[in-house]
């Protein structure tokens, strides 16, 4: 008798010891899903900086956090500039006029344009986490007035 109770306490505390293990890697974990944020970024035909912005032009957010991009004017989108995401990061292109929100995971900066209106200076930078702005970001072909607001947006970014 007294091997079969051993046998069903030992059985009993190692279930309550896994059942106690995921109980707390869950609240270890949970954590880190609730405290992602989801920032919000208007694409205008004219903002506090002028035509053709998003506003906010400059976002420093943590991996994980979602930027919602929603185009208060028609004939905007978001997109990534070609030589300014992360290596291994694929870029993304929203449809134009439409709300479109993603998710930023790896840390690095990524640079934003609106397609239709890139020449005009629509363009902005978010900054993911702990990073140092690439060199090569300084170096990309851009377009009129993009290059001197994207050197603003530099210039934020290394302070």
């Amino acid at each position: 008798m007294r091997t079969s109770t051993t046998l069903a306490s030992s059985a009993a505390k190692v279930r309550l010891f896994c059942v106690t293990a995921v109980i707390a890697v869950a609240f270890t974990c949970f954590p880190l899903l609730a405290s992602a944020e989801t920032f919000e970024v208007k694409m205008l035909n004219r903002g506090e900086k002028g035509p053709m912005v998003f506003e906010p032009d400059f976002l420093e957010i943590a991996p994980g956090d979602r930027v919602r991009f929603v185009p208060t004017h028609k004939s905007h989108n978001a997109a990534t500039i070609d030589g300014m995401i992360p290596e291994g990061v694929e870029g993304f292109k929203s449809r134009i006029n439409d709300e479109f929100e993603t998710g930023f995971e790896k840390p690095g900066f990524y640079g934003i344009k609106c397609s239709p209106h890139y020449g005009m200076g629509m363009v902005m930078l978010i900054k993911v986490g702990e990073a140092t702005l690439p060199q090569s970001y300084r170096t990309v072909d851009v377009p009129g007035r993009a290059k001197p607001r994207l050197e603003e947006l530099f210039e934020q970014a290394g302070k």
